[in-house]
């Protein structure tokens, strides 16, 4: 979408375009729709309604209710911050008691949304012109404070701000990339930024050998999605590395690791790490918490004989060990009558969709299967779900 039509959409006339688009019946399909629209507006501008329309819909995933009235393209939604997470920062930088902030590419605006409803005076910067004017009019949309200005993070100045925070592109000319130092802003600005008060958004695989030294961690997941690492610069760095657990808002730290588990099969239960715990390296935290013991030293499967509520993983019931080999494993689900499988693996050379297409199972009772290693030997393990509190879901 060109700048100048996003700028029509604006218009009166462009919001009830919008609005009629909107409130097409959903058997209508977009090529009818179309048609039917450009009786009366140009193709322009019909074409980025109706595409506002499917955006905002499917932006709700992301923003919730606000996203009725926000402004999206496709790939600055697909790179947007989730709301709760976006939520979950500009709370810690209010706890902080930071009062401004300027956000050094700030895409559609998410951050900023954030950051303006915790208190915080927030601005933006984007390069694409595009992007910032679609941050603008989102801060408006939404009725809440903030500049936004077309420019090249790396020029601007921000001296007196309380917090930059920066999220680098991560995409070029090849496509995505997911390595930190071929992002845009480069690497070096962005541990420049963080010698300082800053954060700045990374992928979740970032290495942990690039978290510069003072600079804390944060992996964060929602709704059980691994969706970002943060780095926090060292004036605001309170460890070394952090998981944090969405929508519990459940935070573990070094601090809580005790350094090491003993190893040994499951017992009743066996606990399934939240992935951001397991890039933070704080599975054997977990299994502190479980009163629990690692499976094996390189996987992160946790066992414990006791049933205890955490966010930190999903707790399953051990209901019998199963053969591990494929065809005494085939033979014993079938005199169970098992139909419908899901099998779980971690350590294993197995691909669970292929070995369920092998055992060629046509019981009734769904069922769970757990194949993994007990200190470097392939075990497997029929378990069920221990559903979790509801404050935690």
């Amino acid at each position: 979408m060109r700048v100048d039509v996003f700028e029509r959409l604006l218009t009166p006339a462009g919001r009830t375009l919008l609005d009629e688009a909107a409130a097409a019946p959903d058997t209508e399909s977009d090529l009818a729709l179309g048609s039917r629209l450009r009786r009366t507006q140009d193709a322009d501008l019909v074409a980025a309604a109706i595409q506002q329309v499917r955006l905002r819909r499917k932006a709700a995933a992301k923003f919730g209710p606000d996203a009725e009235r926000m402004y999206f393209t496709s790939d600055a939604l697909e790179q947007a911050t989730r709301a709760p997470v976006a939520r979950h920062r500009a709370q810690r930088v209010r706890r902080h008691e930071i009062a401004s902030a300027v956000d050094l590419g700030c895409g559609i605006g998410g951050d900023l949304i954030a950051l303006a409803r915790a208190g915080v005076a927030a601005d933006g910067v984007d390069i694409d012109p595009l992007r910032a004017r679609l941050a603008a009019a989102n801060l408006a949309a939404l009725g809440l404070p903030g500049s936004v200005i077309e420019a090249d993070a790396t020029g601007v100045d921000h001296a007196g701000v309380g917090i930059a925070f920066v999220d680098p592109g991560r995409r070029g000319a090849r496509g995505r990339t997911f390595d930190p130092r071929q992002s845009s802003p480069d690497w070096d600005f962005v541990t420049t930024l963080l010698h300082g008060s800053a954060a700045a958004k990374v992928a979740p695989g970032i290495d942990h050998d690039l978290v510069p030294a003072g600079v804390e961690a944060e992996w964060v997941s929602d709704g059980g999605d691994l969706v970002e690492a943060c780095l926090w610069g060292a004036p605001l760095a309170t460890a070394r590395r952090r998981a944090t657990v969405l929508p519990a808002a459940a935070t573990l730290t070094e601090s809580d690791d005790p350094g090491g588990a003993a190893t040994a099969p499951p017992g009743r239960y066996l606990y399934e790490p939240d992935d951001a715990v397991i890039r933070a390296h704080l599975v054997t935290a977990v299994a502190a918490l479980v009163d629990g013991r690692l499976l094996d030293p390189h996987i992160a499967y946790v066992g414990s004989d006791r049933l205890v509520g955490t966010p930190f993983a999903t707790a399953y019931e051990v209901l019998d060990e199963l053969p591990y080999r494929e065809k005494q494993l085939r033979a014993t689900l079938r005199a169970r009558d098992i139909g419908p499988l899901t099998i779980k693996k971690r350590g294993v050379d197995i691909v669970p969709e292929r070995l369920v297409t092998r055992l060629k199972l046509r019981g009734a009772n769904p069922a769970t299967v757990v194949m993994t290693r007990v200190d470097g030997a392939g075990r497997a393990y029929l378990v069920r779900r221990v559903p979790p509190p509801a404050r935690w879901a």
